[in-house]
C-alpha cells in the first residue's frame, strides 16, 4: 500500500465497524446501516482477485447483511479507475457527501496548541474516557440513536471531548487514539453557542490529550462540501493529504449471487 492508503486503514481502524470481514487487503465493513464508512468495502491495496470478483464479494457481503453495496476508495487511484471501468459510479445520492478531505496536521504546533482551556476559563472543556449523557445528546444526530452507533462511536481508544456552559452541553467532538495517530471526528457545537470559538477550544483540548497519550499527529476527514468545517480545519493547521469517494454499481449491475 502506499501512504495514502495506509492512512485509510488506520482511519478504518478509529472508526470500528461492528463486522468487517479481510478481502486481500481490502476490508468489508458492516454497521448496521451506520455511516458511508462503517457499511462499504474499504478498497485500499491487492483484493487478491481480479476487481470484478472483489465487487462481486462485496455485493454479496452487502446483501447478506441488508446494506446497500458501496466501496470507499482512494481518488484517482489504480482501484478507483478499476471500479469505474467494472462499471460502477459514484455515490452522489450519498448523504454526507461522496467525496472527502482527508485533512491532516502535527499536533503540539502553533496553530494546533496542545493546552487545555483552564477550568475557570470562557469555555471549559474536558475529555474523559468514557462518555457522559450531555456527549451522546450531541454527537448523535437526528435519527441516529442506535446500539450499533454507539458501539461503533464508541470503540478503541476513545477521548470524549465535551464543553459545557452553565450547566448545558455546548460542544463535543469524538478523538480516536491510533498507534502515534489521533483520528478527530463528530466535532459538533450546540447552535446557541456557535460562532464563539468553542470549537477551536474543543479540538485543542483534544489535540492536548491525544499528545498525551502520544499521537503526535492527528487525521480528520470531512465532505468536500462543508466549506465551513473546510475553513474550520484550514486555520488550525490542517493540510489536504488526499481525498476518497464512495462508488456504488450501476443500477441492475449487483444481484446477490448467493441467493
Amino acid at each position: 500500500m502506499n501512504a495514502r492508503e495506509r492512512l485509510e486503514t488506520t482511519c478504518s481502524r478509529a472508526w470500528p465497524p461492528l463486522v468487517e470481514e479481510p478481502l486481500g487487503e481490502w476490508c468489508l465493513r458492516w454497521a448496521d446501516g451506520f455511516t458511508g464508512r462503517a457499511n462499504s468495502a474499504l478498497a485500499v491495496g491487492d483484493p487478491g482477485r481480479p476487481v470484478g470478483d472483489a465487487l462481486r464479494a462485496a455485493c454479496d457481503f452487502a446483501h447478506d447483511r441488508g446494506i446497500a453495496p458501496m466501496v470507499q476508495v482512494v481518488r484517482d487511484s489504480p482501484n478507483e479507475h478499476a471500479i469505474a471501468t467494472a462499471g460502477w459510479v459514484p455515490a452522489t445520492g450519498h448523504g454526507a457527501g461522496h467525496e472527502v478531505a482527508v485533512l491532516t496536521a502535527p499536533l503540539g504546533n502553533r496553530h494546533f496548541p496542545v493546552e487545555v482551556p483552564p477550568p475557570g476559563g470562557r469555555f471549559p472543556v474536558r475529555v474523559p474516557d468514557e462518555p457522559v449523557p450531555g456527549w451522546w445528546e450531541l454527537v448523535l444526530r437526528p435519527g441516529e440513536d442506535s446500539p450499533a452507533a454507539r458501539q461503533v462511536l464508541a470503540g478503541g481508544k476513545i477521548g470524549y471531548g465535551i464543553a459545557e456552559v452553565d450547566g448545558r452541553t455546548a460542544g463535543v467532538v469524538r478523538a480516536a487514539l491510533v498507534d502515534d495517530w489521533l483520528h478527530v471526528g463528530r466535532l459538533e457545537v450546540a447552535p446557541a453557542f456557535r460562532r464563539r470559538g468553542l470549537a477551536s477550544a474543543l479540538m485543542g483540548a483534544v489535540g492536548a490529550w491525544g499528545a498525551e497519550h502520544g499521537a503526535d499527529r492527528a487525521v480528520l476527514q470531512v465532505a468536500e462540501g462543508n466549506s465551513g468545517a473546510l475553513a474550520l480545519y484550514a486555520g488550525l493547521g490542517y493540510a489536504p493529504h488526499h481525498r476518497y469517494r464512495y462508488w456504488v454499481p450501476a443500477p441492475g449491475s449487483c444481484e446477490d449471487s448467493t441467493s
